[in-house]
């Protein structure tokens, strides 16, 4: 306001003036609030509507405390080797059972993608009813051509009792597992056809096998 305004009574100035710097006024008040409230505003957004997830940045589920495995439970070497495992009963994993397969070749697929470091890998097939393996699909996926061993699950009463209730912790049983060269379950992964999903668990793999070679038995 000058110092002619100063001199005017009000009743007497224009009021389109006063409405306009009434309107003004509201405005920029209006902007102060907006921009006092702005953080409080963005916290609530990102903890109602975005909902972060503590800072998670990996796909598949991480168990704490890692689960330790016996080696005794199968004949071939764990220690100092990053292994994915499923278990599946061989008389049900035929050449048209898709879920089956489906694990098997995300397995199979996972390690591939990782390229040179595929040989960090080994893929397990726990058979756990002991019949033999469908021929067609021991064919696709035989150890030479795709990297997977079969074995079969403990025979023992008390191995096997263990192996099942280490296998079927936190409801893991029907999940590609994750061995650490320990060896121990650390992480699990569903079983998808998803090429996100697909590209989540590679990226997983990949960030543990850079970040770890500590025990490793190459």
């Amino acid at each position: 306001m000058s110092d002619r305004e100063l001199l005017i009574p009000a009743s007497q100035m224009d009021s389109s003036a006063i409405n306009a710097r009434t309107r003004r006024g509201r405005i920029q008040m209006l902007l102060l609030l907006l921009a006092c409230a702005a953080p409080v505003i963005a916290s609530y957004l990102a903890y109602y509507v975005i909902k972060p997830e503590g800072g998670k940045t990996n796909f598949g589920t991480l168990v704490y405390p890692a689960q330790e495995l016996n080696p005794a439970w199968f004949n071939v070497p764990l220690q100092g080797k990053w292994t994915l495992l499923i278990a599946r009963p061989a008389g049900e994993c035929q050449i048209k059972d898709e879920n089956c397969l489906e694990a098997l070749f995300l397995m199979r697929q996972v390690r591939v993608a990782v390229g040179r470091e595929s040989k960090r890998v080994q893929l397990l097939w726990v058979n756990t009813d002991g019949k033999p393996v469908d021929p067609e699909v021991a064919k696709a996926y035989d150890e030479q051509a795709a990297g997977l061993k079969v074995v079969a699950a403990p025979t023992d009463p008390k191995l096997r009792a263990e192996f099942e209730a280490w296998l079927n912790k936190e409801g893991a049983g029907q999940q590609i597992q994750l061995i650490d060269p320990s060896p121990a379950k650390m992480m699990y992964f569903p079983v998808t056809n998803s090429p996100k999903e697909f590209t989540s668990i590679k990226k997983d793999l990949e960030k543990l096998l850079k970040l770890n070679r500590k025990g490793e038995n190459l």
